[in-house]
């Protein structure tokens, strides 16, 4: 059961997601979280380095969508002015929301990432639903209130994946 929280990848930041190493396994679409994953959890906006990297996701034909616990005004906020597709309040780890971008690519799972910075919503999410998921550290050292209690028990699941010599990274 706990397997469910392991990723398939781990990297230290989203910025390390080259297209060509997509495009290499075949991927044509990425499912990225947005809070800690993109920015940080309270940055309305995204970054000069972001929006070069979404820019080079677009010209190599890599399809993106946003998958956000978060609400509507925040996600929109940080979507609209960058032209990318989004979902809110994606209940994730509930399979809908990862199905509904899905379909809105016109992809097929073996051919879209998954990508977040927490096992308990995005990698639970993603393996779940048969997706590849990839982990990122979150860019900010803070979280929202309820993302606090999720880091707990992350940190209790890393520790047990530690020890039973599954992963191979640090922190």
């Amino acid at each position: 059961m706990l397997n469910k929280f392991l990723p398939d990848q781990h990297v230290k930041s989203i910025f390390d997601i080259k297209p060509e190493s997509l495009k290499a396994k075949g991927i044509k679409g990425i499912i990225t979280d947005l809070d800690n994953t993109l920015v940080e959890w309270d940055r309305p906006n995204a970054t000069p380095k972001l929006i070069e990297w979404f820019d080079d996701m677009r010209k190599n034909e890599i399809l993106v969508t946003i998958v956000s616990n978060n609400n509507e005004r925040r996600v929109r906020a940080f979507s609209d002015p960058l032209h990318i597709p989004f979902i809110f309040q994606a209940r994730k780890p509930m399979g809908r929301a990862f199905r509904k971008a899905l379909k809105q690519m016109g992809l097929r799972k073996e051919e879209t990432v998954v990508i977040g910075d927490q096992l308990l919503t995005d990698v639970l999410g993603g393996n779940r639903s048969g997706f590849h998921t990839i982990l990122v550290i979150p860019v900010a050292q803070t979280d929202g209130f309820f993302t606090r209690f999720n880091r707990m028990a992350e940190r209790r699941i890393l520790n047990w994946f530690r020890k039973q010599g599954k992963l191979n990274w640090e922190d």
